[in-house]
């Protein structure tokens, strides 16, 4: 009796240890799956231009199966640091990211090479009534005379990307902002454009999709094309009223040629013939 109670919980013991050993292996198996790596992440929200060091930043466990590609483990290496982009709070900073090494922060650190940035007076009119925001692509219109001092509108710059609208470069808000100063990133060959544009006209933003980069050659537009008709809007022809094949047509009236008088006849010489108490008168030419 007392041997097979031995033996039940041997039994026992040696199945618990069996389900032990799974579990245990099972746990390992997952926390090897979730091992983390150190990134550095922002510690507060950061926007563009913004200088990095040490108090802006922090450490954190990422897991490793997720980290991205151009991560940095230690903070040292990110001091003096510029963002070419906004960066929010808990977000990794990222090697494409930053702006090149040497960059002193503000504004200029994310011009594009070869670009410029160039401030143009705008109202809420020019402005897109406060929508053209900082990362907008927009279109710049001119409205000036032309050679014959005639009135045209003709777009001069397409694809041009918005870098500040007066003193914010920040490029999360989508709220309307009605300023008086839009900041453009241009070539040194559109600059000249923009610049003689502004001083020979008036100046408008036409704002475009992010994604439509097609361009489109425009040949402008004069007050004379404005005043032209469509083909809807020219009066068509009157018709000529139908003609009712049921009622004969009119015919001319004709009218009798006047007669002429019979001439008179010529005086013969005549004979009177007196037959009892009846008289007669014959032409001699008659008489038999």
């Amino acid at each position: 009796m007392a041997n097979s109670r031995a033996t039940v919980m041997i039994g026992m013991s040696i199945v618990i240890g069996l389900v032990a050993v799974l579990v245990a292996a099972q746990w390992v198996g997952k926390q090897a799956a979730m091992a983390t790596e150190k990134v550095v992440v922002a510690a507060k929200d950061l926007d563009l231009g913004s200088r990095l060091s040490p108090e802006v930043l922090q450490v954190t466990d990422w897991p490793k199966a997720a980290v991205m590609k151009g991560v940095f483990g230690d903070p040292a290496k990110l001091d003096a640091r510029v963002l070419n982009t906004s960066v929010l709070r808990g977000e990794p900073i990222l090697e494409v990211k930053l702006a090149p090494v040497g960059a002193k922060g503000g504004l200029s650190a994310v011009i594009g090479d070869g670009k410029r940035a160039m401030t143009v007076r705008v109202n809420e009119v020019i402005g897109v009534a406060g929508f053209a925001l900082p990362g907008n692509l927009v279109d710049i219109m001119v409205s000036a005379h032309d050679d014959q001092n005639k009135p045209v509108a003709k777009i001069v710059l397409e694809q041009i990307l918005v870098l500040a609208v007066a003193q914010e470069a920040s490029r999360d808000e989508t709220k309307p902002k009605v300023v008086s100063a839009v900041t453009l990133e241009v070539t040194p060959e559109q600059a000249e454009k923009l610049d003689l544009a502004r001083s020979v006209g008036t100046l408008s933003l036409v704002l475009r999709s992010q994604t439509d980069r097609t361009p489109v050659a425009t040949k402008g537009v004069r007050r004379g094309d404005l005043l032209k008709l469509t083909a809807a809007e020219v009066p068509a022809a009157p018709t000529a009223a139908p003609v009712n094949k049921a009622s004969p047509a009119a015919q001319p009236v004709r009218r009798a040629a006047p007669r002429k008088p019979a001439a008179p006849a010529q005086d013969k010489e005549q004979v009177e013939i007196i037959r009892g108490v009846a008289r007669s008168q014959i032409p001699v030419s008659d008489t038999p």
